[in-house]
């Protein structure tokens, strides 16, 4: 607390303010309210900068309207990371629905800013991969991409697997230490696990379930996509489990998934399966993308 003081001592020096500076300015801000918890005299403002008195709320305002700076830069003097909330909020799980606000003006985050040069967007394709560098920029959705423990993945634009529950454009997120793929009756397709899958031709997204020594990926039913059953771990290999996900709805109302698999080369050989809930059409294939190396 007291070198969060002195930082702010060394801010308002900067400034060329004095302390009485500070309570004249504070003084219009507390009329200004008709609060007088804004006012900030002498002797509290040195109490806060020598003694680690820590502000108020009101004082906090006062202070960074006076210095000109935002309220979340002096909360970090103080070890308060204002942008760092919306990963606190798991420790609170309301019972009711309610919405979500999200700052509009959030500071700097980690995201990818630099892709391998092989990223094809029509491609889905394994994120921690492809990332080159990170960097700041203002994109709190993306926050937790450097978390451990995590992959990312996104979802092709062209790749319509698990259509409509995952659009194209979609970033997930993908739980690593969740490989084993769980086999049960389910009492929807929501409850079901989707698997992030590396095989020969690329990455997919889908439901996955085993056939002696084969892995059965298993696509929407709505989906253009066919059913394919490959040997595994030779050519198909689970990298963990979708535990996230982030995607915008709507976008797709003027594409057509049938569009899609007009345009590419149609899969054969697809061998059906012995389960009613399986269903094999013909539908593009998903290139390869780049060799795959360990996400740190």
């Amino acid at each position: 607390m007291l070198s969060a003081g002195i930082d702010l001592r060394k801010i308002r020096e900067r400034l060329g303010l004095t302390m009485r500076d500070v309570e004249d300015a504070s003084l219009k801000i507390s009329q200004h309210h008709a609060n007088d918890e804004y006012l900030i005299p002498p002797s509290r403002l040195s109490d806060i900068e020598t003694k680690g008195v820590v502000p108020n709320i009101f004082r906090f305002y006062s202070l960074a309207a006076i210095y000109h700076r935002p309220m979340r830069s002096l909360f970090q003097l103080y070890g308060i990371d204002q942008d760092a909330i919306s990963s606190e909020w798991t420790s609170s799980q309301p019972a009711k629905t309610h919405l979500v606000i999200v700052d509009k003006e959030p500071v700097g985050y980690h995201i990818p800013v630099k892709l391998d040069p092989g990223f094809d967007l029509r491609e889905t394709s394994n994120l921690g991969r492809m990332v080159q560098q990170w960097g700041t920029v203002p994109l709190s959705i993306l926050n937790h991409l450097t978390s451990k423990g995590y992959t990312y993945a996104y979802v092709g634009s062209e790749d319509y697997t698990m259509y409509p529950i995952l659009q194209p454009g979609s970033f997930v997120q993908v739980d690593e230490s969740r490989r084993r793929v769980m086999e049960r009756k389910w009492h929807s397709e929501y409850e079901r696990p989707i698997y992030f899958v590396e095989t020969r031709d690329g990455f997919t997204c889908c439901w996955c379930s085993f056939r002696r020594n084969a892995l059965v990926l298993q696509p929407h039913p709505l989906s253009p996509v066919p059913v394919r059953v490959l040997k595994h771990p030779q050519d198909a290999e689970v990298l963990g489990q979708v535990v996230g996900m982030a995607m915008r709805i709507g976008d797709l109302a003027a594409s057509d998934p049938q569009a899609s698999k007009e345009s590419s080369v149609p899969r054969a050989d697809v061998i059906p399966s012995s389960s009613s809930s399986l269903k094999a059409v013909n539908a593009p294939v998903l290139s390869t993308t780049s060799t795959r190396k360990k996400t740190v």
